[in-house]
C-alpha cells in the first residue's frame, strides 16, 4: 500500500514544524552567536578565496573571449573554410583562451611595472621630502595671509602643531615598538604573498572555468528545470541573464572608461607640467570607476597633493582642477555614455541612493557594485508590482498614474482620460495666454 506523502495533511504539518523548529534554532544561534557564525564564514571565505578570484576573473574575461571567438577566430576559419566540427570549436576555444590569458598577463604587467617605475618612486619621493613640502607649504601659508597677521600665525600654528605630533608618533610609537612594526609588516608581506598565490591559483581556475563555461551553464539550467517549474525556471534563467548583462554591461564598461580617463589624464597632466603625473592620472583613474562621486573623490586629493608639493606655484593647482573639471565633462557627457549607454535602466536619484546605501555597507567595493546590484533590485521589484497591476488589469505605464488622484466606480480609463484631457486643456490655455501677452508686449513696443 502506497501513501502519498504529499497530499498527506500530517506529513505537511511535520515539514511546516521542522523547518519552523530549524529556522528557530538558526535565528538564535544568529543572534547569540553571530562572532563564531562570523569567523566560521570567514574561514570558509579563506578556504574558498582562490575558488573566488578564479570565477571573478573568469567572469570579467568571458566578454573578452567571446569576443575574440565571434569576431576573429571563427570568421577565419570561415574564411580558410575550415568544416565545423567538434574538434575545431575545441581547437578555437583553446586559442581564444591562450590570447585571452595573453592578453590579461600583459595587462598584469604593465600595471606593476607603471607602479615599480613612476608610482612607487612617486611615494618614495614624497615621503623622503615631506619636511620640505610641508616647509614650503608653511611659508607660502605666511606669505598668503600677510594681510592678516593674526589669522596666517594660527594656520601657521597649527600646521606646525601637527607636524610635530607627527613626527613625535614616529619617533615615539614607532621606533620604540619596532619589533611590533616589523612584525605588522612581516604579517603584510605574507598576507601580500598569500593573495598573490591565491591570485595565481585562481588564474589557473579560471583557465578551466573559460574552457567549459557552456557546460557549467548548461548544468545550471538542467538543476533549474530539475528543481523548479518551468515556468519558474524560465523567469529565473531569464532574471539571471538581465543580471548579468547589468552587471557585465556595467562594470565591464566601467573599467574601460576609467582606463581611456586614466590615460587621457596622464597625457594631459603630462603636457601641463603636473608633478606627480603618473600618480595623479592612477587615482584619477581608479576612483573613477565609483560612479557619480568617484571623480571628486579622486581629484580633491590629488589637487591637494599637487599644491603640498608645489605651492609657490599655486596655478598649477589651478590649470589642474581645470583640466579635471574638462575632462569628467568630457566623461559624463560624451565618453561615458557612449561605452556604458543605459545599462542600468537608473535615473541619477537612484544611482546616489544606491552608491550611499552600497557604500556606507561595504566601503569602496560596495560604491562600486551598489549601483548594478540595485539597478536588479529596483528592475525586480518593477517586475512584480506591474504583474500586480496586470492581474488587476490596469495599466504599468507610470505616466499615467501622474495625474491621477484615485481609482473609483468609474474606471481607471475613464478617469485618468478626463485628467490627461484636462492637463492637456490647461497646457493650451497656458500657451494661449502666454502667446497673447507677447504679441500685447510687441504691440507695446512698436
Amino acid at each position: 500500500m502506497k501513501y502519498d506523502l504529499k497530499n498527506n495533511k500530517y506529513f505537511r504539518w511535520g515539514v511546516t514544524a521542522f523547518l519552523t523548529i530549524a529556522a528557530s534554532i538558526c535565528f538564535y544561534y544568529l543572534l547569540f552567536h553571530g562572532s563564531s557564525i562570523k569567523t566560521g564564514f570567514h574561514t570558509i571565505i579563506g578556504i574558498l578565496m582562490p575558488v573566488v578570484f578564479g570565477l571573478v576573473t573568469a567572469y570579467l574575461l568571458t566578454p573578452v573571449l567571446n569576443f575574440i571567438e565571434t569576431k576573429l577566430l571563427f570568421p577565419l576559419c570561415r574564411k580558410m573554410k575550415v568544416k565545423e566540427s567538434r574538434k575545431r570549436n575545441s581547437i578555437v576555444r583553446g586559442i581564444g583562451i591562450l590570447i585571452t590569458a595573453f592578453l590579461f598577463v600583459t595587462l598584469i604587467y604593465s600595471l606593476v611595472a607603471m607602479m615599480l617605475s613612476q608610482i612607487v618612486p612617486s611615494i618614495v619621493n614624497i615621503a623622503s621630502n615631506f619636511d620640505t613640502y610641508i616647509s614650503n607649504f608653511t611659508k607660502w601659508i605666511s606669505k598668503l595671509m600677510d594681510d592678516n597677521p593674526e589669522l596666517g600665525s594660527q594656520i601657521t600654528f597649527l600646521i606646525d602643531k601637527y607636524s610635530v605630533e607627527l613626527e613625535n608618533w614616529l619617533n615615539n610609537t614607532v621606533l620604540t615598538k619596532t619589533s611590533q612594526v616589523i612584525m605588522t609588516v612581516s604579517l603584510s608581506v605574507i598576507n601580500i604573498l598569500k593573495s598573490l598565490w591565491d591570485f595565481i591559483i585562481g588564474f589557473v581556475i579560471s583557465i578551466y572555468v573559460l574552457a567549459s563555461k557552456e557546460k557549467f551553464a548548461g548544468q545550471a539550467k538542467k538543476m533549474a528545470y530539475a528543481f523548479f517549474e518551468q515556468k519558474t525556471a524560465n523567469r529565473l534563467i531569464k532574471s539571471f541573464r538581465f543580471t548579468h548583462s547589468t552587471f557585465i554591461g556595467f562594470i565591464g564598461g566601467k573599467i574601460v572608461d576609467s582606463f581611456i580617463i586614466g590615460c587621457l589624464c596622464f597625457i594631459g597632466t603630462t603636457l601641463l607640467q603636473t608633478p606627480y603625473a603618473a600618480l595623479v592620472s592612477v587615482i584619477v583613474g581608479v576612483t573613477n570607476i565609483i560612479p557619480f562621486f568617484g571623480p571628486y573623490l579622486g581629484a580633491i586629493p590629488s589637487a591637494i597633493l599637487i599644491l603640498v608639493v608645489d605651492p609657490m606655484h599655486p596655478l598649477n593647482c589651478v590649470y589642474f582642477v581645470l583640466f579635471i573639471l574638462v575632462l569628467q565633462q568630457f566623461d559624463g557627457n560624451f565618453l561615458g555614455p557612449k561605452i556604458l549607454g543605459n545599462s542600468t535602466g537608473l535615473t541619477g536619484f537612484w544611482v546616489i541612493f544606491a552608491i550611499t546605501v552600497f557604500g556606507g555597507l561595504f566601503g569602496i567595493l560596495g560604491m562600486i557594485v551598489g549601483v548594478p546590484i540595485f539597478a536588479v533590485i529596483y528592475a525586480a521589484i518593477k517586475a512584480v508590482v506591474n504583474t500586480f497591476l496586470r492581474k488587476k488589469d490596469l495599466p504599468v505605464e507610470t505616466e499615467q498614474y501622474s495625474y491621477l488622484k484615485n481609482i473609483d466606480e468609474e474606471g481607471f480609463h475613464t478617469l485618468n482620460s478626463r485628467l490627461q484631457k484636462d492637463h492637456e486643456l490647461k497646457d493650451q490655455t497656458d500657451f494661449s495666454q502666454d502667446k497673447k501677452d507677447q504679441e500685447e508686449k510687441n504691440v507695446g513696443e512698436k
